[in-house]
């Protein structure tokens, strides 16, 4: 071939890298003096799963998919989903160690560091909160679920208390909190110094007002103030900065598809 035409054949195939579309595989070849072009498009990553809307709330009794007891900050329970009625982590511990509650009292090891300085914190901004219930087994949700019921109706009560096995107390990580030397704790407490303090700084400690205010369509609970579920520090953040409702950003977390 003279050197011109060898040139030639050299300038096309240059100028067929050159425009040829990013994501594209291409093979030259010489054929009769032309430069055949060969194309196979990169296949693109497989799509992710879209994530479906949050289900209304209706009541079910699916199993959650995440119910082991290293699964604790990825748990979805509502209305519909929950706990094997076997659930009851093995690391439970009494909160009286830190001055608070009761010896009956029981949340899991893995709280109590983050718990004792909330209280501390707290404390030192002069609102000192106490913790009111903790752990609750399978059994003894029943137990409070039965007792609402006959004080203000089953429709009523379960907007209120969770059925059996739908609980975040069963996790060992949810508490309901009120402000010490107080008898109780009511809704009224989001108004209160304490109640208002802990909205604006627990989660800064991992923990989460579960079912805040003005939220029920999406939590499926009547607004509770005083329950906070932990999530440790670092999820406890993304939950905040995402402007999620706790169930909301879970179900993000589940598989789906």
């Amino acid at each position: 071939m003279p050197a011109s035409r060898r040139s030639l054949v050299i300038v096309l195939g240059v100028a067929a890298a050159v425009l040829i579309p990013a994501g594209l595989l291409v093979q030259t070849a010489v054929l009769g003096g032309r430069v055949a072009r060969t194309e196979r498009v990169v296949q693109d990553e497989p799509a992710q799963p879209e994530i479906p809307p949050l289900p209304p709330c209706g009541y079910g009794r699916e199993r959650t998919a995440y119910r082991g007891y290293e699964d604790w900050q990825r748990t979805l329970l509502d209305t519909t989903y929950r706990l094997p009625r076997s659930y009851e982590p093995p690391d439970l511990v009494p909160i009286s160690r830190l001055g608070l509650g009761t010896d009956e009292m029981l949340v899991r090891e893995l709280v109590i560091d983050d718990l004792a300085a909330l209280a501390a914190a707290a404390e030192e901004a002069g609102n000192p909160i106490d913790v009111t219930w903790a752990y609750r087994s399978f059994t003894t949700q029943r137990q409070v679920l039965e007792t609402w019921t006959q004080q203000r109706g089953r429709d009523e009560a379960l907007r209120i208390a969770a059925r059996p096995g739908h609980s975040e107390h069963q996790l060992g990580t949810g508490l309901d909190f009120k402000t010490r030397g107080a008898p109780n704790v009511d809704v009224g407490w989001r108004s209160e110094p304490a109640g208002r303090w802990m909205r604006q700084h627990a989660w800064e400690f991992g923990f989460i007002e579960t079912y805040p205010k003005d939220a029920e369509a999406l939590t499926c609970y009547d607004h509770e103030p005083w329950h906070y579920r932990y999530f440790g520090r670092d999820v406890a953040r993304q939950i905040r900065e995402s402007g999620l409702t706790a169930r909301e950003f879970l179900w993000r977390l589940q598989p789906h598809g």
